[in-house]
């Protein structure tokens, strides 16, 4: 089994993609665990070179403090394995204006934009390319990314029956644990630095005070009954579900354990603070050693670029060109 996964550099991670995914990552990660900071697929947005450059390298630290460990995976840098791009396009002519014109997070983020640029559209062809190119048997993907897998699948058995056997047609993998974390302030919706309110997000490396206000402030309801209940109690369940990912409890088990909010909050707000901080400590310490980050990416980039060059090399000689 080969597993990849990626994450945009969008800034600093928050603990939805903590609990989501980044958790996930490190409990599956083995010789054929490829984990990459997709920094091509920020270039469809508006983004300063600078900050894409901060983002990235900040990005690829967070993974490193939290767990990811480059002897035991791939860890990468999307743009520094040159083959994403080359296979991009050939399946870009592969895939229909058609489909991609259907892709739900496109037709979305192109309401919210005027004169969006054409990577928005054709981005998730090259969300496949990164799928594709290391022969990936599963993909941990949640809701809102299926879309974009059905699409993987769809153009690796396109290519194949018109140009030979060439794809591992990818199949998606479900979390082992952690599923959606909510904003705190607007638990209707997930938790997203560009989505969320400052005070609905809680990022990976904030300070403990912080957490505990932001945790203290958490929208709840007013009958202070302690009751696991998406339906009537959507702030307070999110607490639940956010306090048993952290300790590998159930939620229900968990409220059964609490008369009061404040009591709750108070404990939760100690799991977070003992999760976080040895992350927070670990990533300041990467940070001020840019030549090692350096170093690490320099390694990981070099244990995929093997995979992704001959699987490149079998594609573009199926569709006819010169090696």
């Amino acid at each position: 089994m080969r597993i990849l996964s990626g994450i945009q550099p969008t800034g600093t991670p928050h603990l939805g993609n903590y609990l989501g995914a980044i958790r996930n990552w490190v409990a599956n990660q083995n010789e054929d665990s490829l984990y990459c900071v997709v920094d091509l697929h920020s270039l469809t947005g508006d983004i300063d070179p600078a900050t894409l450059n901060a983002n990235t390298r900040h990005l690829f630290a967070a993974l490193l403090a939290c767990g990811i460990d480059h002897d035991k995976c791939t860890l990468f840098i999307q743009s520094q394995v040159p083959w994403h791009s080359q296979l991009n396009w050939l399946l870009e002519c592969v895939a229909s204006y058609g489909e991609l014109k259907r892709m739900t997070q496109f037709k979305e983020k192109a309401d919210r934009q005027s004169g969006y640029r054409v990577g928005l559209l054709t981005y998730p062809v090259l969300m496949a390319a990164d799928i594709l190119l290391y022969q990936t048997t599963h993909v941990p993907v949640g809701d809102d990314q299926r879309q974009h897998l059905e699409l993987a699948r769809e153009l690796a058995e396109r290519f194949n029956n018109r140009y030979g056997q060439t794809f591992v047609v990818p199949e998606g993998m479900v979390p082992q644990f952690g599923g959606r974390v909510m904003d705190l302030q607007e638990p209707i919706r997930k938790m997203s630095k560009s989505v969320s309110s400052p005070q609905g997000s809680i990022d990976l490396f904030e300070s403990e005070s912080s957490i505990a206000k932001k945790i203290k402030r958490a929208v709840t309801d007013t009958d202070n009954e302690v009751k696991y209940d998406w339906e009537s109690k959507r702030g307070l369940s999110n607490l639940l579900d956010i306090f048993g990912a952290l300790t590998n409890r159930s939620p229900v088990e968990i409220a059964a354990s609490y008369t009061r909010y404040g009591d709750l909050k108070a404990d939760l707000t100690e799991a977070l603070v003992e999760t976080l901080t040895p992350i927070r400590l670990r990533y300041e310490d990467l940070l001020s050693d840019p030549a090692e980050l350096a170093r690490l990416a320099t390694i990981g980039a070099g244990k995929a670029e093997p995979i992704a060059a001959e699987t490149y090399r079998r594609a573009s000689a199926a569709m006819g060109l010169l090696s």
